[in-house]
C-alpha cells in the first residue's frame, strides 16, 4: 500500500487564524526552503518555533526528518512534529502518524499511528485519508475493516491522492456492492459533517 509524509506542502491551517507577520515568517522559511537555501529556513523557522508556534515547530521537524540544513535526526524531527501536532497542524499530525507507524525516532506504535492519521485527517491534510484507509485495509492499528478503507480512499481521491486510487481499485475487489455502497455512503456523511464544521469555524473567526 501507498502512504505519504507531506514536506512544507500545501497549508492547512486557516489563515485567517494566523497574523500577519507569523505567517510572514513562515512563508519566508518556506521559500528558502524551496530554493534549497536552508540555513535562512532555519532561521526563520527557529525563530517562530522559539515562540511555541506551530508552523515553525512543524518547519524544524521537516528540516530534522529529511537532513536539510541540519544533521538528520528522526528523534528531533518527532519531538517538533508533536510539539505542533498537539496544537493542532494537521500535516504534522500526518508526519508524527507515519513515524509511529515506521517506528521512526518513535516507539512504533500502529494504534498511535491510526490516531494521529484519523486526526490530521479530520483536520484536513492531504495524505491522512489515504495513509489511514490503507491501515483499514491491512488491518494495522485498526481491526481489518473494507468498508472504512474504501470511504478513505474515497475522501483521498477527492482530493486527487493518485496513490489513493490505486488503493481504491484494490480494495474494491474484495467488497460486495452492497459494502461498497455502504462505505460511498459513510464517505457523503463524513464530507457533510466536515464542511459543516469548516464553515462554522471560518463564519466564527469572521464575525
Amino acid at each position: 500500500m501507498e502512504k505519504t509524509k507531506r514536506f512544507l506542502g500545501i497549508l492547512t491551517i486557516s489563515l485567517l487564524s494566523l497574523p500577519c507577520l507569523v505567517f510572514a515568517g513562515y512563508q519566508e522559511g518556506r521559500d528558502a526552503f524551496d530554493r534549497m537555501d536552508y540555513p535562512t529556513a532555519l532561521k526563520e523557522f527557529k525563530a517562530l518555533a522559539s515562540q511555541n508556534d506551530a508552523l515553525g515547530q512543524y518547519g524544524l521537524g521537516v528540516m530534522y526528518d529529511i537532513g536539510g540544513g541540519v544533521p538528520q535526526n528522526s528523534d528531533e524531527a518527532a519531538k517538533w512534529y508533536r510539539l505542533s501536532a498537539e496544537q493542532g497542524n494537521a500535516d504534522a499530525q500526518n508526519n508524527l502518524g507515519a513515524m509511529y507507524e515506521s517506528g521512526e525516532g518513535l516507539p512504533q506504535d500502529s494504534k498511535e499511528a491510526v490516531k494521529w492519521y484519523r486526526r490530521a485527517a479530520e483536520g484536513g491534510n492531504f495524505d491522512a485519508p489515504n495513509n489511514l484507509g490503507a491501515m483499514y485495509l491491512t488491518g494495522i492499528g485498526v481491526p481489518r475493516d473494507y468498508v472504512q478503507a474504501h470511504m478513505w480512499f474515497d475522501l483521498a481521491m477527492q482530493r486527487k491522492d493518485r496513490a489513493a486510487a490505486k488503493n481504491m481499485r484494490f480494495v474494491m475487489k474484495k467488497m460486495s456492492q452492497d459494502q461498497i455502497a455502504a462505505a460511498r455512503k459513510l464517505a457523503k456523511d463524513w464530507m457533510g459533517i466536515y464542511e459543516s464544521r469548516f464553515y462554522q469555524s471560518k463564519w466564527k473567526r469572521l464575525r
